[in-house]
């Protein structure tokens, strides 16, 4: 009976030292200084939307748990998913010199757009009108502009590219690694099946309202003057090996005759994940510099 009693008293001492240590790892209460899958309900999208969270190591000590922290989202490329990142990269090591919440969504195909052709694949309203707000509620993120960021590669750099340009208000930084940043221009007669499969179901046909207002090309040469001023800062980068590198200059052009402030980067390397991963520490030293106040 004495033995007994011992192992409850031993199992509610733990139970109390988890509870305060904040050490316990759960749905609600993701593990520190690693990655953790996490799941949203969206109403836009009508269906369960998986993302995965870095929470900075720091994130759960005593004296942190009243500050909140800068947060960045990383956009995957076509063909890929939410766990990317993680998965292919070496985040988790880089991440680990920052206080940087980071968010990886889940965009599967669908350009981070809303779909002309899909009525339940809404993809920017997603997260901008539900997963930025759910982050905000769920995890010590700062809500601010400054100290908000997005960033993708291909897909998802044309994605972040175009929450910059569409919605400044939120984003203080964004950028771009080998970004698709021309992909409104493809369709069903001018590319491959693996790609204009995709693009038509997002974007439907030809000079649809949906290619329109997201063509970044155009959304760059018709800005008007005054709007500039009130954009994020810009970061683009590409391989001189990769097959989007002219797509990329062509961008930077269009950045330059609107005197859009901006930095660019043109580095050995293709459109591949050794590349990418390169560019993950280097935009979190961008981002350092410029959203971590």
């Amino acid at each position: 009976m004495r033995l007994n009693f011992q192992k409850i008293v031993i199992a509610f001492s733990l139970v109390f030292l988890l509870s305060i240590s904040g050490a316990a790892q759960t749905a609600d209460n993701p593990a520190t200084g690693k990655v953790s899958k996490q799941t949203i309900k969206s109403e836009l999208m009508k269906r369960e939307m998986p993302y995965n969270i870095y929470l900075p190591k720091n994130y759960a000590e005593k004296s942190k748990l009243d500050q909140k922290f800068p947060v960045i989202y990383l956009l995957h490329g076509l063909t890929g998913n939410f766990e990317n990142w993680a998965q292919k990269t070496e985040l988790e090591k880089y991440a680990s010199g920052y206080s940087f919440i980071i968010v990886m969504p889940d965009g599967a195909n669908g350009w981070y757009t809303d779909s002309a052709t899909e009525p339940d694949d809404k993809y920017e309203s997603f997260l901008i009108k539900e997963l930025i707000p759910e982050i905000e509620s769920k995890f010590r993120a700062k809500s601010t502009r400054e100290n908000r960021a997005v960033a993708g590669l291909s897909m998802g750099g044309y994605g972040a590219m175009k929450f910059g340009l569409k919605y400044p208000a939120n984003f203080a930084l964004v950028g771009s690694f080998s970004g698709a940043l021309g992909i409104t221009d493809i369709t069903d007669k001018n590319s491959q099946p693996w790609i204009s499969a995709s693009v038509m179901k997002v974007y439907g046909e030809a000079e649809s309202k949906t290619r329109t207002e997201n063509d970044i090309f155009k959304i760059v040469r018709t800005m008007p003057a005054e709007s500039v001023k009130n954009l994020p800062f810009i970061y683009l980068d590409c391989g001189t090996e990769d097959f989007l590198i002219a797509n990329n200059r062509d961008f930077v052009l269009a950045l330059a005759e609107k005197k859009i402030p901006h930095e660019y980067r043109e580095l050995p390397g293709g459109h591949d994940w050794k590349f990418w991963n390169s560019q993950a520490a280097e935009f979190m030293r961008i981002a350092e510099r410029l959203i971590a106040k």
